[in-house]
């Protein structure tokens, strides 16, 4: 088993993935076309995980057993394209996180709404008395709680743009706000791409 983990992109969801990974045996490389902030790199730098930045080496990347990817990097670019023709998984955060938590999942998502759903569930679950956190566009990054803090229930708000990258994850509960038209560049302007997206809340 190819035991390479490469991370694509080095945000709140990325260095959380970066750290997971570790924590589960995998060898973790961590690339970001742009510039890391600074409490991020010293993350990974206290860990020895290993990482670049300003640009992505393909030499590393396409090597990788498994590339878990920022939501804000497009299936579309050159990079994705490439490892989906090896056939190298490109899965979210959420969908490799959800590979090592036990915990109940409260899975929230909208076109408008979101946030304000999810802080609201997380309040009543947290005032309750439940082991409760939060992740997902809101909160700390899911991967990063489940290696250093896990919970009994997360509530999580998902974009389409997670979405998108998640196929083995199962909501145990699902929340469809609404659709209205939003992203569709993102979904070649073409509304049932992007209402298929946020149904795969529901999928597994």
């Amino acid at each position: 088993m190819n035991r390479k983990t490469v991370i694509l992109g080095a945000g709140e969801s990325g260095v959380g993935s970066a750290i997971l990974a570790q924590k589960e045996g995998y060898d973790v490389f961590v690339s970001d076309l742009g510039s890391i902030r600074d409490h991020y790199k010293d993350a990974l730098i206290s860990r020895n995980i290993r990482w670049e930045e300003g640009r992505h080496s393909e030499e590393l990347i396409l090597g990788a057993g498994i590339v878990v990817k920022s939501p804000g990097i497009p299936d579309q670019t050159s990079l994705i394209r490439k490892l989906k023709a090896k056939g190298v998984p490109v899965i979210s955060e959420i969908d490799f996180a959800g590979r090592f938590s036990r915990a109940k999942t409260v899975c929230i998502t909208g076109s408008n709404g979101k946030t304000t759903t999810t802080l609201l569930t997380y309040s009543i679950l947290k005032n309750a008395g439940l082991n409760v956190g939060m992740a997902g566009n809101v909160g700390s990054s899911f991967a990063w709680q489940v290696a250093e803090k896990e919970h009994d229930v997360y509530v999580i708000e998902l974009s389409s743009f997670q979405l998108d990258g998640m196929y083995d994850f199962r909501a145990d509960v699902a929340v469809l706000l609404n659709i209205t038209p939003d992203h569709l560049d993102r979904y070649e302007y073409n509304m049932q791409k992007y209402i298929d997206s946020k149904f795969r809340i529901i999928q597994n």
